[in-house]
């Protein structure tokens, strides 16, 4: 297999993320939906943490905040010539649901490997899908033309400001949950990483905060990227992995900065780590996780990230193949 042309960057943006941003899209998220539930877990051990179960969203994942939060504050004009996102299914079924319920039409690029599951609902919010090869064609590129042909804006899955800032509204919800439960605000957040817009987003929520991405072994592009300090991508031939939703090419240079400026340093997981993870969560806290929602968690059960009582363990995204999640438990 070869890799796909270089990304193209989103086009030019008005400004940077925000954590007035952050807080603005706050608003709107918590005028929209119920806070998603903070619960607690103990490790095996010993001690605790505390996750935050955005997979029990509406649309199973946290990217229905940035989604809400970038096409709620498109024009008029922009809202009548539609969207264009790219996606490999959780922000794709977050931007298929706002754009059902505010009226826009959306078009969204995802990988033609992406989970059934994923794919038929984002189809029966209605929204189009343009499908392509993950590994020898380039989304961003896919998308641009789209968006040059429809004249519609481009909500990118991570490299958006308004994008980062709806993600980021997870971590003010989060600091008040703490606050209220822990005694106070997390010292240290784990969260899932693809293209790094959580990540970013939860660094501007919470600055005091030390953030750690967590990507899966062979596509830990991000973490390699904050070691070197430039940004690097996968790489030829990256292995294979279940966590389809973390499976980036190469982030942006919108989201590095925001990461590098916080200083995080990343973790990598195994995919036998991944599966642990989905049993412990489904054992301990009866949820259903996917398997690059679990990613984060997968860290600090490994080990590999240290843990306190005010640790908070970001559970991404809940939308699994119904079969490859009974096998994962089965095998326990």
């Amino acid at each position: 297999m070869t890799n796909p042309s270089p990304q193209l960057a989103p086009a030019p943006q008005v400004r940077e993320p925000t954590r007035e941003g952050v807080l603005r899209a706050a608003v709107k998220v918590a005028a929209l939906l119920p806070q998603t539930p903070l619960l607690p877990l103990e490790l095996p051990d010993g001690g605790s943490i505390w996750c935050k179960a955005e997979c029990l969203q509406p649309m199973g994942a946290f990217k229905i905040r940035g989604a809400w939060h970038r096409m709620t504050d498109l024009t008029d004009a922009e809202r009548a010539r539609g969207v264009v996102a790219v996606s490999s299914g959780n922000h794709a079924q977050g931007v298929a649901w706002a754009a059902r319920r505010l009226g826009i039409a959306a078009t969204i690029v995802m990988p033609s490997d992406a989970p059934q599951v994923k794919l038929s609902e984002t189809r029966r919010l209605g929204a189009e899908v343009v499908l392509y090869e993950r590994l020898t064609q380039s989304r961003d590129a896919i998308a641009a033309q789209l968006c040059a042909e429809k004249g519609a804006v481009l909500v990118h899955a991570y490299g958006d400001p308004w994008v980062i800032e709806g993600q980021g509204s997870t971590g003010i919800e989060l600091a008040s949950q703490m606050a209220c439960f822990a005694g106070g605000p997390p010292t240290r957040i784990v969260t899932p990483c693809g293209g790094g817009g959580l990540a970013a987003g939860l660094a501007l929520a919470c600055p005091d905060a030390q953030i750690v991405p967590v990507e899966p072994e062979g596509w830990d592009d991000v973490t390699r990227s904050l070691a070197g300090g430039a940004i690097v991508g996968v790489g030829a031939n990256p292995p294979p992995t279940a966590c389809d939703a973390l499976q980036t090419m190469a982030t942006f240079p919108i989201n590095f900065a925001v990461m590098t400026s916080h200083g995080m340093q990343g973790v990598p997981v195994s995919e036998a780590e991944v599966r642990a993870a989905q049993v412990h969560a489904f054992a301990k806290l009866h949820l259903v996780i996917e398997p690059g929602g679990a990613a984060a968690l997968a860290a600090v059960l490994a080990g590999k990230v240290p843990a306190d009582e005010r640790t908070a363990v970001i559970l991404s995204g809940g939308n699994v193949d119904p079969a490859a999640f009974a096998r994962v438990i089965a095998a326990g």
